[in-house]
C-alpha cells in the first residue's frame, strides 16, 4: 500500500465536494455547496445566488472573498467545472434554486424586497 509507505497514490483526489443543507437553523449559515482544493475554495450560496472564492494559500482564514477579483477568473472557472463534475459524480440532484428576493430579504431580516 503506497500510503503506508509514505507515498501518495496516483488516484488520490485533488478536490473535495461538500453540501450544507441546514438553513434556516441554529447557526443561520445559508445552504451552500462548494469545492475545496489544497489551495482554493469555491462556494455557492444557491438560495441567494451568491458566490465566494478564497485563495487558501494567501488567505487561510478565508477573510477576503476574491470571487469578483479578475486575477482569479481562471481558477474560478476551473473550480466551477470541478464543482459541476463532482455534483454529477455524487449524483447530487438537490433543489438548488434561487429563492425570491422577498424570501431573501425576510431571511436577512428585511421586511420586504425592494
Amino acid at each position: 500500500m503506497p500510503l503506508l509507505r509514505g507515498k501518495t497514490p496516483d488516484t488520490w483526489r485533488t478536490s473535495i465536494y461538500y453540501h450544507y443543507y441546514e438553513y434556516p437553523s441554529v447557526h443561520m449559515v445559508p445552504r451552500h455547496y462548494g469545492v475545496r482544493t489544497a489551495t482554493h475554495k469555491l462556494i455557492r450560496f444557491y438560495q441567494f445566488d451568491e458566490w465566494e472564492f478564497y485563495d487558501l494559500k494567501n488567505d487561510p482564514d478565508e477573510l477576503e472573498n476574491q470571487y469578483n477579483n479578475p486575477a482569479y477568473s481562471k481558477q474560478i472557472a476551473e473550480l466551477k467545472g470541478e464543482l459541476t463534475r463532482l455534483r454529477t459524480h455524487y449524483e447530487d440532484d438537490s433543489d438548488v434554486a434561487v429563492k425570491s428576493k422577498q424570501w431573501q430579504a425576510e431571511m436577512r431580516g428585511g421586511s420586504q424586497a425592494r
